[in-house]
């Protein structure tokens, strides 16, 4: 339906893939498990959408893949991307498909599922962040792309170790499922890992269908809503420093398990609409130059500091959330929050960098 390619369990791509699963379905692609029969392993392949309009946008995610593949070569870092292995085209009942064809892993979303309560262990937390960062320094500053879509689903696991091989297979569908249990020593379900199976795992910044060039973005709206930049949310020209704010979003919700903002619409607001006051109630009121530098502004203020459809806020602190709610010692909420709070910062030009983020104390503490 809408130009999906009606593909069959068994079938056989490029006389090499075999399908053996659905594992997802989005707006622009399906993505499938497949057999590399040639290799005789698992690999993702993801069938793009055949229709007007959407040639250019999968022509454009090729073009940027490619980008990261010849940048690797050069940069060791770009180890952090998950890889294109190939692409190639096939032609359907709906017309012509590019394929891509990825390593497989499960995301980060199935791993927190089990660590809901309380958020990931600092040091995976710390780990990973490392790596993402690292990740979006290769893609911002080698390759000039900007991700736009940084979220736990958007991060995957991936183990070196082969014990750790067996706990992390390779096909998981967590499409339908929350968290990802693993088998412990004794083959029962576990809930967690040990964390010093946990530390062994590295973690890839996947997918970029919704990916652009920092010279030329393709799209106003970016982002998944509860990680959209402010200046996304208020209709601005955006940059690098968008996949910035949403890391510092996937920073507090992996250290936390909780949503930094997850707004929800009212009976006389919309969803961005809470989502713009929820962001003043914790980082406090926008500055003017900011609310009204665009020619929709009266979209969400009546006022230079003053919301058009919600009045009342309750501010709230980090401080206060993470000692409060997540019983953070002081100590340990000053430190995160000298890391995460330059990541938010109102105005792009001044938000702390993916470089300046790594250098930060408290990701080597």
């Amino acid at each position: 339906a809408g130009g999906h390619h009606p593909v069959r369990e068994g079938e056989v791509f490029n006389m090499r893939y075999q399908v053996l699963r659905k594992l997802g379905c989005g707006a622009f692609a399906t993505v499938w498990l497949c057999q590399d029969m040639r290799r005789k392993k698992h690999v993702a392949v993801k069938v793009l959408k055949s229709r007007e309009g959407f040639a250019e946008a999968a022509q454009d995610e090729v073009a940027l893949l490619h980008c990261v593949s010849s940048m690797k070569k050069k940069d060791r870092a770009g180890e952090n991307i998950v890889c294109l292995l190939d692409d190639f085209r096939m032609i359907g009942e709906n017309g012509f498909h590019i394929l891509l064809l990825r390593a497989l892993g499960p995301s980060l979303r199935c791993l927190m599922g089990n660590y809901a309560a309380q958020g990931l262990p600092l040091p995976f937390v710390k780990k990973s962040l490392q790596q993402v960062l690292a990740g979006l320094h290769f893609l911002h500053k080698r390759c000039r792309i900007i991700h736009a879509d940084i979220k736990p689903e958007n991060v995957l696991l991936y183990g070196r170790d082969k014990s750790l091989q067996r706990l992390l297979p390779d096909t998981f569908d967590c499409s339908q499922r929350t968290d990802l249990r693993l088998k412990g020593p004794g083959g029962d379900l576990g809930n967690r890992l040990e964390e010093s199976d946990l530390m062994s795992i590295e973690v890839k910044i996947a997918d970029l269908g919704s990916a652009c060039w920092t010279y030329k973005p393709f799209s106003k709206e970016i982002q998944t809503q509860p990680y959209r930049a402010l200046e996304v949310l208020l209709g601005l020209d955006y940059g690098t420093p968008a996949d910035i704010w949403s890391t510092g979003c996937l920073a507090f919700e992996m250290a936390t398990g909780e949503c930094l903002f997850d707004p929800q619409p009212g009976k006389y607001f919309s969803r961005d609409d809470d989502h713009v006051a929820r962001i003043i109630e914790l980082l406090g009121r926008i500055p003017p130059q900011i609310a009204f530098s665009w020619n929709k502004s009266t979209k969400f203020f009546s006022r230079p500091g003053a919301l058009l459809r919600i009045s009342r806020l309750s501010p709230r602190s980090l401080h206060s959330i993470l000692a409060e709610r997540h019983k953070w010692t002081k100590d340990a909420v000053t430190a995160f929050a000298t890391f995460l709070l330059p990541a938010l910062q109102y105005a792009p030009e001044r938000r702390a960098t993916a470089a300046q983020c790594l250098q930060h104390a408290w990701l080597s503490a």
